[in-house]
């Protein structure tokens, strides 16, 4: 199946058996199973064999899956076989923790520049990188040819930051702000709101 035909469901879940796989590789493990990996995430071993379908063949009956050989391949899949540029835009509290995230380069992200409008945020160190003006934005994503971004501002700047970056041709943008964007079909926005997911889970409390 052609990979913009495979349900965002699926997709959603690719990183999960990477993820796994790595675990898996770590305590040295060469091979591994859909039944395995079905018992480590909770899932299925008829679901992770129809997910994989979506994008080929990568094991066979009865030997399994090699766990380098299926990273490689979801790596591929996914588009982080290669590192992407980002843009944080934010460095308040939030802004600050995610910039000190050490996990991102190990999966194929590196944070290029943060901004923020606050003059006194402006020129501040945040790990390895000067906050820069909201003004350099432009200038920063054509030269480093940024086309990820990861939202941290608050819920009421959001929408005119998001659609500032689909101008600047940013396609994917990670929002970590307490409101859902709009943007153009072309581009893509995954939310991440920690409230959200804690009333979801007070529900069964």
């Amino acid at each position: 199946m052609l990979r913009n035909q495979s349900p965002e469901i699926v997709v959603g879940r690719l990183p999960l058996y990477l993820r796994m796989l790595e675990f898996l590789k770590k305590e040295g493990k060469l091979i591994t199973s859909s039944q395995e990996l079905a018992e480590r995430l909770g899932l299925s071993s008829a679901q992770i064999r129809k997910d994989l379908s979506y994008f080929g063949e990568f094991g066979k009956q009865g030997t399994g899956y090699n766990i380098e050989y299926l990273q490689r391949q979801l790596r591929e899949i996914l588009h982080v076989d290669r590192v992407w540029e980002m843009a944080l835009i934010g460095a308040g509290d939030l802004g600050r923790a995610l910039a000190h995230y050490q996990g991102f380069v190990p999966e194929g992200f590196r944070l290029e520049a943060i901004f923020d409008n606050a003059p006194k945020k402006i020129g501040a160190q945040v790990g390895d990188l000067l906050v820069l003006s909201m003004s350099e934005l432009p200038r920063v994503v054509r030269e480093k040819k940024i086309r990820v971004a990861i939202l941290a501002v608050p819920a009421d700047a959001a929408p005119a930051v998001a659609a500032t970056l689909v101008e600047l041709g940013i396609c994917a943008i990670l929002n970590y702000a307490p409101i859902t964007l709009n943007v153009p079909s072309g581009v893509r926005v995954y939310h991440l709101d920690p409230v959200v997911g804690l009333q979801n889970m007070a529900y069964y409390l």
